[in-house]
């Protein structure tokens, strides 16, 4: 069971009384704890330990909650190579883990492991003292068999935070559990968002339409002709951001130090050259091309999204709520080529690019197929509401 995690605490105990009192979270090595080991899955971080606890954390340990280790990562959280995401609710080692998603990981690793998943919406969770790479896209999912529990997580840790002036200056939201009567909601769907589905999961995601339709639910097709667009704006603007934040890792900041160097430049250039691995390596070569090469393609790509952002606001307005396809299934040996990396999050991208709350469900039957429910950005608890609504009616109890 031990084997899930990179680092155990060694003092897997509740500091104090609250409403966690004695959930165990796991959380990836890019979440700063005091002394643990804070490596993100990279070589450009390796023997770095956290020099003071990240603000969820201490959020999340003053209500009690234990935080019981660190889970192997892909290198910096991108992707899903060689990332054990999720394990540790699947060998029962935690209640819940935190999983950072920059373009749906911790909504594949949910359905890698039957779980469900919030991907919060952006802003409404401090950011300080996590290892970033794509901070206008970034955040924490929270993954747990219970979405009770989810709930209570994102209450505790959502907020204002004084160290972290990324947050927006916005009122938040009321965190009590909102009713639920169908035949007052409507939910959409947008029919290019199925374009890419294999025929099998097309197929079990109509069933999550019927299963929705049948419940009493309101459901309105709908068209976003430049759904494909997600993806690609996301390549640039993300391959940018990342290019950028990794700058640190310069071997004088942070980072291990190439031998053999004989001038400084030489020895930047050798310890970058060290630091990453392919995978994140191309993704950081393309943001240094749209970066000094091919700026005006940035910045093209900077009103694309501002167009996508404007557009899926539009279509929230003829729907009180979306529902998305995603991932059945992804595999442990994710692909190490960024297209093909990329084709996995297909489905998921667009809620970081446009900052909504994504909720993952799993799937009722070893024959259905988890899905998505999305709200409009900060309606975190409503669509909680619902997910938890369709769980128990799942369950025989409405």
């Amino acid at each position: 069971m031990d084997s899930v995690f990179v680092y155990k605490n060694p003092e897997p105990t509740a500091l104090n009384d609250g409403l966690l009192k004695d959930l165990r979270i796991a959380i990836q090595p890019n979440v700063s704890v005091t002394g643990w080991p804070t490596e993100a899955g990279s070589k450009a971080l390796v023997d770095y330990k956290a020099l003071e606890d990240a603000t969820i954390i201490k959020r999340l340990q003053q209500a009690g909650a234990i935080i019981c280790g660190s889970t192997r990562m892909s290198e910096f959280g991108f992707g899903l190579q060689n990332s054990q995401a999720g394990e540790a609710l699947g060998q029962k080692a935690a209640d819940a883990e935190l999983v950072f998603d920059y373009m749906g990981e911790s909504r594949l690793a949910a359905s890698r492991a039957g779980v469900g998943c919030l991907k919060p919406s952006y802003g409404l969770v401090s950011r300080f003292g996590l290892v970033d790479l794509i901070p206008s896209m970034e955040c924490c999912g929270i993954l747990s068999a219970s979405l009770e529990s989810i709930r209570t997580i994102l209450k505790t840790v959502a907020g204002p935070d004084d160290l972290d002036y990324s947050l927006p200056d916005e009122k938040f939201q009321d965190y009590a559990a909102s009713e639920v009567d169908p035949s007052k909601i409507s939910i959409g769907y947008i029919k290019e968002a199925q374009d890419s589905l294999p025929p099998e999961q097309a197929k079990a995601f109509q069933g999550t339409l019927d299963e929705l339709n049948k419940a009493g639910f309101s459901l309105k097709e709908m068209t976003l002709p430049e759904f494909a667009l997600f993806s690609l704006v996301h390549k640039v603007i993300g391959s940018v951001e990342a290019s950028s934040c990794t700058g640190r890792y310069d071997s004088v900041r942070y980072g291990q130090r190439a031998r053999g160097a004989k001038n400084w430049n030489e020895m930047y250039l050798k310890s970058r050259g060290a630091a990453f691995g392919p995978l994140v390596k191309s993704y950081l070569f393309q943001g240094a091309f749209f970066q000094f090469e091919r700026y005006e393609a940035y910045e093209d790509a900077c009103r694309i999204r501002a167009r996508l952002v404007k557009d899926m606001q539009q279509r929230m307005t003829q729907a009180d709520f979306m529902v998305f396809p995603t991932a059945k299934y992804v595999s442990p040996e994710a692909p190490p080529l960024l297209a093909d990396t990329y084709a996995q999050f297909d489905s998921t991208v667009f809620a970081n690019v446009t900052g909504q709350p994504a909720l993952y469900l799993p799937p009722a039957n070893e024959r259905g197929s988890g899905f998505q429910l999305v709200g409009p950005r900060l309606s975190d608890m409503h669509v909680l509401a619902l997910g938890e609504y369709l769980m128990k009616l799942r369950q025989g109890n409405r």
